[in-house]
């Protein structure tokens, strides 16, 4: 099809690349809008989709405020870019369809996250709308994972049943530990503006349960590598489920660092990625596993 139209049918690196670029861009704008956050910035443009009822960029009395927030929209454009060369390379590399549809839903899902994040400025930065503007991205975040994976050939490990409903049970459990981290990001002090609301919940309350939620993912998978290594099954698995043990550590200790901390700006902005971080390896895990299918017994 790419000689058809007079271009050259891109290689697997190439394709492998634009993957990478796109969980690595999905990534960088969850960081970005945290600290638009972070800063007090998230009304900066109090309006959507202009920054101002006048005008599409920032006037000089919006201020610094202003110039964070844009910056943070221009940066959508530049997602959509990468997406859009992501969607054109793997539809001229590959012919099937799971691949091409899964980079179009990528491409397709950024500028539906632009207008949830247009109504979480309308809405005077809802709590339960910026979180759910978080959760989206942290998806977009997994379905990257998920493209890179395919795109690079990886071939998923075989393991036993137990095993597999572990998996499966500890990346349940890590997207109910990231949404309760938004909900305690809702009832805290980084709103985003000064006269944003919040969710009026106790922030101590749900830190601990935010927390307990943790133990819990940390327990599941110790379980997971403990199965996985006494059903022989090979290091690839057995790596990555080690490899999201390791990643739930570090942004333990982040979480409780700043929890005892009082919430500093720049370890806030380092949880935030560290979120990404989790899913991305987590979702790596699942993709990497798949149930092992018993072999037929002979009759006699």
């Amino acid at each position: 099809m790419g000689m058809m139209l007079g271009l050259r049918t891109p290689t697997r690196d190439v394709v492998e690349r634009w993957a990478w670029a796109s969980l690595v861009a999905n990534t960088v704008i969850i960081l970005t809008g945290g600290l638009v956050r972070l800063t007090a910035s998230g009304l900066g443009c109090p309006t959507w989709p202009r920054c101002t009822d006048e005008s599409f960029v920032p006037h000089r009395a919006l201020g610094l405020h202003g110039l964070i927030e844009f910056g943070n929209r221009l940066l959508t454009y530049v997602l959509i870019a990468i997406a859009i060369g992501t969607v054109v390379a793997v539809w001229r590399w590959s012919e099937g369809r799971g691949l091409r549809r899964l980079a179009v839903v990528l491409a397709v899902g950024i500028p539906f996250q632009g207008v949830i994040g247009g109504i979480t400025v309308l809405t005077d930065l809802n709590p339960w709308i910026v979180a759910l503007h978080l959760v989206l991205s942290l998806f977009l975040v997994a379905g990257s994972t998920w493209l890179l994976l395919r795109v690079r050939g990886d071939v998923a490990d075989d393991v036993p049943v137990l095993a597999r409903r572990l998996v499966l049970a500890t990346y349940a459990t890590l997207w109910v530990v990231v949404y309760l981290g938004t909900v305690v990001t809702g009832s805290g002090p980084h709103a985003g503006d000064v006269n944003a609301p919040r969710n009026g919940l106790d922030p101590r309350l749900w830190s601990h349960v935010h927390a307990w939620g943790v133990y819990l993912l940390v327990a599941l998978t110790i379980a997971t590598i403990l199965v996985l290594r006494r059903s022989g099954t090979s290091p690839l698995a057995v790596r990555a489920a080690t490899l999201l043990l390791v990643a739930e550590l570090a942004q333990g200790v982040i979480g409780f660092v700043q929890y005892f901390t009082d919430l500093p700006i720049a370890l806030v902005a380092v949880h935030l990625v560290g979120a990404a971080v989790l899913v991305s390896v987590g979702t790596r895990l699942v993709v990497l596993t798949r149930t092992r299918v018993r072999e037929p017994q002979l009759q006699h």
